[in-house]
């Protein structure tokens, strides 16, 4: 587990996090959304060492992270920014972590290259952006470090491929109980591999929670009633959202799903229907009750 309290990193006098408490949990898929420029890439790399804090702590399995080579090995971290050495085929490169990392998996990164049709013997410098982010991503995989930093994954990676690594990146956390960081601009893409989500906005954690969690506890429910109504006729409930057209209303409700059901037919609805929430609407009418425009925030 990765406990992180009171963080604070500034660059010539601009405060980029402050004061930012975080815990990624172990064995997880841990979200980080955010705005270009709020601070994701900052955070990951002060986590895994590349940065130094001003002020707070990064506890790394119950150990405050003092830059020790020890807990360095744990990590694996792919930036936004990506970085190869000039010349460098896939096949150097691989040759290359597999002397880094005492747990490099060569051969399934091979079987990822074949997979994904790089060609192993060509210079990296030569690939365009997707296939030098996919050659940085098998690598990190291929670790099986602890820990596994991916700071705007998906960049320049066509939907199938992405589809393929969301895959990879699942099975590598189920097969080896690793913990996996995965940050974006773009909500939709973490939405289908992610356990927890961390919304950071000016510097520090806005929203954090388990995706099952908020799924589970936020409906939408289109309703119409015999007589005339209003938001007043739903007091009782946790109502974030109502928007009334004609006769019919569109409620979003948070709470218990199973006790607001009972309640809802006790108002004998003339149409009661319960409609799926996609991720990003969640997100939405969080940001309302928080005083927030998503638009603003992501």
């Amino acid at each position: 587990m990765i406990k992180i309290t009171n963080l604070t990193k500034s660059f010539d006098g601009k405060v980029v996090l402050d004061k930012l408490n975080c815990t990624i949990k172990t064995g997880t898929i841990y979200g980080l959304i955010g705005a270009n420029g709020a601070g994701k890439s900052t955070l990951m790399r002060i986590i895994t060492g590349i940065y130094q804090k001003d002020s707070g702590s990064v506890e790394v399995d119950g150990k405050e992270f003092l830059d020790e080579e020890e807990i360095k090995q744990k990590f694996a971290y792919v930036p936004d920014d990506l970085f190869f050495f000039k010349n460098y085929t896939i096949k150097d490169t691989l040759q290359f972590y597999n002397k880094i990392y005492k747990n490099f998996d060569i051969d399934y990164a091979r079987k990822m290259v074949r997979t994904l049709n790089l060609n192993e013997l060509q210079r990296i410098e030569t690939f365009s952006k997707g296939m030098k982010r996919q050659t940085a991503i098998i690598c990190a995989l291929a670790t099986n470090a602890e820990y596994m930093f991916f700071d705007e994954t998906f960049d320049g990676i066509d939907p199938v491929v992405r589809n393929f690594i969301k895959k990879a990146i699942a099975e590598k956390m189920e097969e080896k109980g690793c913990t996996i960081v995965v940050s974006s601009h773009n909500l939709r893409e973490l939405e289908d591999i992610c356990d927890n989500l961390g919304l950071l906005y000016k510097g520090g954690i806005l929203f954090e929670s388990e995706i099952d969690s908020l799924k589970t506890n936020m409906f939408k429910i289109q309703i119409s009633l015999k007589n005339d109504f209003s938001k007043d006729d739903f007091k009782n409930f946790n109502v974030l959202s109502f928007k009334k057209s004609g006769s019919v209303a569109t409620v979003i409700l948070e709470g218990d799903r199973e006790k607001y059901e009972e309640e809802l037919n006790k108002m004998n609805p003339v149409i009661l229907d319960f409609l799926p929430l996609t991720l990003e609407e969640i997100f939405i009418y969080q940001m309302e009750v928080l005083g927030y425009e998503f638009n603003q925030v992501i």
